[in-house]
């Protein structure tokens, strides 16, 4: 385990993952078939968890469980050896399917359960407990969950917290936050700007980080990343990959990003070490974990360059 801080991971809305493999177009009327089919502890937290665990750093998880979908990721996440401790709910967590088909994927994603007050207060309760030195708040927010909880996650104590939501959330957001982790579509939601280039989405993530986010790590797909910071804004293309399965390719960044943050470097070498992070990822399928054995080598083949809007 590295010297650095403990980052704990809140999934509000986890799911099981549940990934497919098909050989044939699926079509109407016709019955698909496959023997190829994994079951991952999922949810952007529980990833973050997942990977920064892989990464060697401590990383314990919590959030909400429920139902036999919450017992089947507790146990998966034991099996692991990824540290968790979430609160118990009265509804069942969520499935989410991916099919991986000649043609390309296809995803259903329930909606989830509805948290009642008691068990978010429970939830604000077990982070102050522990007491982190990082918090990540990451993926949707279930019925009874909103923004104003994830800004009292965030001011309930010492840390810093970085969030990886939606664009619409993350515009609602007011507490100081010390990163954000959005897409592409997110980041223009958030700010209602252009994205259509690398310097539009320079542009959208300073104005996104202004006044709210020390760092914005914004994921642009084949494009690479983008840092948005208070020293500049850099640019790092995608590291090549071949790639299987997209699941988890953004939680991957902000995790190395992490990572690179909690072993003391720079927010420049950070964002190398997410790209290299999530270069392994994209060439698995699911969301489990791959080998990251010389991650810290192969970032330095990635050279950053200055984004200017």
């Amino acid at each position: 385990m590295t010297d650095g801080d403990d980052v704990l991971t809140v999934t509000a809305n986890p799911a099981v993952d549940h990934t497919v493999r098909v050989d044939e177009p699926l079509r109407t009327g016709t019955v698909a078939r496959t023997d190829d089919a994994k079951f991952d502890a999922g949810g952007k937290g529980i990833n973050v968890s997942k990977y920064l665990t892989a990464l060697d750093v401590d990383a314990p998880a919590t959030g909400f469980l429920g139902g036999p979908f919450g017992k089947m990721i507790r146990d998966r996440l034991d099996e692991d050896a990824v540290p968790n401790d979430f609160v118990d709910i009265g509804d069942r967590t969520r499935l989410n399917t991916t099919v991986l088909g000649p043609e390309g994927e296809y995803k259903i994603n329930h909606d989830g359960p509805a948290v009642r007050d008691g068990e978010v207060t429970a939830l604000v309760d077990r982070v102050r407990e522990r007491a982190p030195d990082r918090l990540v708040v990451a993926g949707s927010l279930p019925k009874g969950v909103t923004t104003d909880d994830v800004d009292e996650l965030a001011s309930a104590g010492d840390w810093e917290t970085a969030v990886d939501m939606g664009g619409a959330a993350l515009a609602e957001l007011d507490a100081s936050y010390l990163a954000c982790k959005p897409n592409r579509d997110e980041l223009a939601v958030a700010t209602g700007m252009a994205v259509e280039t690398t310097a539009d989405c320079a542009a959208a993530a300073q104005a996104l980080r202004d006044g709210k986010f020390r760092f914005v790590v914004a994921s642009l797909g084949p494009d690479g990343a983008l840092l948005a910071a208070e020293s500049g804004t850099y640019h790092a293309p995608a590291v090549p990959a071949d790639v299987v399965d997209t699941v988890g390719a953004g939680d991957a960044l902000l995790s190395g990003f992490l990572a690179g943050l909690t072993r003391g470097e720079s927010e420049r070498t950070a964002l190398k070490t997410g790209v290299t992070v999530a270069s392994r990822v994209v060439a698995a399928s699911g969301t489990s974990v791959p080998d990251f054995d010389g991650i810290f080598d192969d970032r330095d083949d990635v050279t950053l360059s200055a984004a200017r809007p």
